[in-house]
């Protein structure tokens, strides 16, 4: 007959090792990432792939960059922060609610104009477009346009582009961008303006034409852990300036960040 004690140091190097060497296994405590609703889609994509190399949870919470903002602002427990906006960056950066030292401008992304109808003609995006005239009536989708990075960008461009005043009335209001997309692959809204890789993830809108780059600021995402998380939290931060979540940013449809 076996004798219990003499099995127990086999048992627990086995435990140990199996724990080094497997990477389905799951650690014990997930790494929360607040991120732009426009991240969404690729971000999932990156953390499946990172919790199936590394064994490691990955959670994220996506939501318009302003309201995540003022979660981390008020404490809620994110390891990382990745806004579609560097102001909203720099102000909990300054509020010291930011490590500095690991902030990265992870990607950038293109504006565009979109249609609910499939068979709506391209549109030249400059002064002497009539947008008022194309909503036929119908309604503008955008994000908020003083607090949601995309609506704020958006309504740079109009302003810039000489249409905001015209247009201002017929706009309606998302939460986030993700939120104004679905209102025109619903049909709620005729036009929106998203960014290019929301548009190139719903099959129900049509894009018009794309934003000039000097018509809004550039767009920039911001990485950054949240002070006093370091390990697992570094780790995927790290990860994410890597090849292959780069790859498939690129694959989405985000763009390199060039100084």
């Amino acid at each position: 007959m076996f004798q219990s004690g003499t099995l127990r140091g086999p048992i627990l190097c086995l435990a140990v090792l199996l724990g080094l060497v497997l990477p389905g296994v799951a650690r014990a405590e997930a790494v929360t990432v607040f991120a732009a609703a426009s991240l969404k889609t690729a971000l999932d994509e990156i953390a499946a792939l990172y919790t199936a190399e590394t064994g490691q949870k990955v959670v994220a919470s996506h939501a318009g960059s302003s309201a995540l903002a003022r979660q981390i602002q008020q404490g809620a427990p994110a390891d990382l922060f990745i806004s579609a906006s560097p102001d909203w960056m720099d102000q909990l950066q300054d509020a010291g609610r930011m490590d500095a030292a690991s902030r990265f401008d992870l990607a950038g992304n293109r504006l565009v104009l979109i249609a609910h109808d499939a068979q709506a003609a391209p549109l030249d995006i400059g002064p002497e477009m009539d947008l008022s005239d194309r909503l036929e009536g119908g309604r503008l989708a955008m994000a908020l346009v003083d607090a949601v990075p995309a609506g704020i960008y958006g309504k740079a461009a109009l302003q810039q582009l000489g249409q905001w005043r015209a247009v201002a009335p017929h706009v309606a209001q998302a939460d986030n961008v993700r939120a104004a997309l679905a209102l025109v692959a619903t049909g709620a809204a005729p036009l929106g303006i998203v960014y290019a890789t929301d548009a190139a993830v719903e099959p129900r809108v049509r894009v018009l034409g794309r934003f000039p780059d000097g018509s809004h600021p550039p767009i920039r995402y911001p990485a950054a852990a949240v002070a006093g998380r370091t390990g697992e939290a570094a780790a995927f931060l790290s990860h994410l300036r890597g090849a292959a979540a780069q790859e498939v940013l690129a694959r989405h449809g985000f763009v390199p960040v060039t100084e």
